[in-house]
């Protein structure tokens, strides 16, 4: 087989065999295959695309690249989530206890963030003491102890595709769906979990931005994870506004905490409740998906879900008194957004409220940078929310940079109209195999 060959059928519009797609990725890691041959077939792919079984076998082959994490001798159905990633997007903090308070399995591996503000590893990093690196002897007791483990993302979970994503970055070929979802599910099928529910955030906060591509990538994610004989299901979910109030490491556990207890933002417990639903009936405990909900939603109104955090963060040596006193994580200097006019909030752009938590010392630019975990952004003011002038509309948890800039981005990012604001669903669709 010779990689020109490859290039030429896809180049063509011809279909590859999985027998071909797993050797290609294999001489590619290897080394036998340079990048400049591996580029041409990226962009190939790009206008050529791929049929669900090419990306299937593409997610399988990377995902067969580095290590497949065995879950099997845990007992019940394992579940799992992945989000494609938005602003203030604290899900797993929340969903995770939540899940396992209920009986289920939840055995997750995330990973850093590089962009608006941390990923959820760097999240619960904000906690004092916590380890985000255990064993595997360690994971699978925590698991079998308490039902939920959180840990990094080893650097041996599916390296082609950290590889592959690096030339699609510099090849400008990032942006094609069948590589997309070959992706996300490589990293997902790597991770032994036999059910999982995709968060695909849609808007202008988010990597998709309207529902039609996000409605595609979900479509072939679901049937790879079929293919690949796991059980997904994506529920697109609204990323033009910020997920909940707080924008931050230390400011999203604080309000995953307060959600835990019961006190959190509606659209946080409504996403956070609805992916747990699919979750529960996956795993067997529920089988009716109004049922599911009303159950999860009880077991933060009852801190049941709470406790089993604290279990948590307290199995993985996390400081438990730090979480019961948060406050203390998070910058006091403060600096308040004040509204330049009265009316109704009408838009609320969540990747200028990203880029400018960011700004602060919240997010990673390069991979290298430090982030800052006591700072970012609370939004007093969110879309349909009434506003006078001179009223705060966000404050800014702030150290000695980025303070100026962010002020301006975040009062730029609200649009306030003097008239009604319209209702807009924040759960866009569920595609279920």
């Amino acid at each position: 087989m010779r990689m020109t060959d490859l290039i030429t059928k896809k180049r063509d519009g011809e279909t590859l065999s999985d027998t071909e797609i797993k050797t290609m990725i294999s001489r590619y890691v290897e080394g036998s295959i340079p990048d400049y041959q591996m580029s041409a077939f990226l962009m190939a792919t790009y206008f050529q695309g791929m049929t669900d079984e090419e990306s299937t076998a593409l997610a399988m082959a990377m995902r067969d690249s580095g290590d497949v994490i065995d879950l099997q001798m845990l007992p019940g159905i394992k579940v799992d989530k992945h989000s494609t990633g938005g602003v203030g997007d604290k899900v797993t903090l929340v969903l995770g206890p939540l899940l396992a308070s209920q009986g289920a399995t939840f055995a997750k591996m995330s990973g850093r963030g590089l962009g608006h503000t941390g990923g959820t590893v760097d999240k619960l990093e904000s906690i004092p003491g916590f380890r985000v690196e255990l064993s595997v002897d360690e994971f699978i007791r925590q698991v079998q102890e308490i039902g939920i483990a959180v840990v990094g993302q080893s650097g041996d979970i599916a390296p082609a595709d950290k590889k592959l994503y690096a030339l699609r970055d510099v090849t400008a070929t990032v942006d094609s769906i069948p590589l997309i979802a070959s992706s996300i599910m490589s990293k997902k099928l790597a991770s032994g979990a036999d059910a999982i529910v995709l968060d695909v955030k849609v808007g202008h906060g988010a990597f998709m931005k309207d529902v039609e591509d996000a409605t595609k990538l979900a479509r072939l994610m679901v049937n790879i994870g079929r293919l690949a004989r796991k059980h997904v299901t994506a529920v697109l979910t609204d990323m033009d506004d910020p997920l909940g109030h707080a924008i931050g490491n230390a400011l999203e556990v604080d309000e995953a905490i307060r959600t835990l207890k019961g006190n959190g933002p509606s659209d946080l417990i409504d996403v956070t409740t609805t992916i747990g639903a699919y979750l529960l009936m996956d795993a067997k405990i529920e089988s009716d998906f109004e049922v599911a909900k009303t159950r999860l939603k009880k077991a933060l109104e009852d801190h049941s879900a709470y406790q089993t955090f604290e279990a948590f963060v307290s199995a993985q040596g996390g400081d438990i008194e730090a979480i019961r006193h948060m406050e203390r994580l998070i910058s006091k200097k403060t600096v308040d957004v004040l509204a330049t006019e009265s009316g109704a909030i009408e838009s609320l752009d969540a990747l200028t409220i990203g880029l400018a938590a960011m700004r602060l010392g919240a997010g990673r630019e390069t991979k290298d940078d430090v982030i800052l975990k006591d700072v970012g952004i609370v939004l007093k003011k969110k879309r349909g929310d009434a506003v006078e002038k001179g009223e705060p509309l966000a404050v800014l948890h702030v150290q000695d940079q980025g303070v100026d800039d962010a002020y301006q981005m975040v009062l730029g990012a609200y649009r306030i109209s003097q008239e009604p604001v319209a209702f807009r669903p924040l759960i866009k669709s569920v595609v279920r195999d």
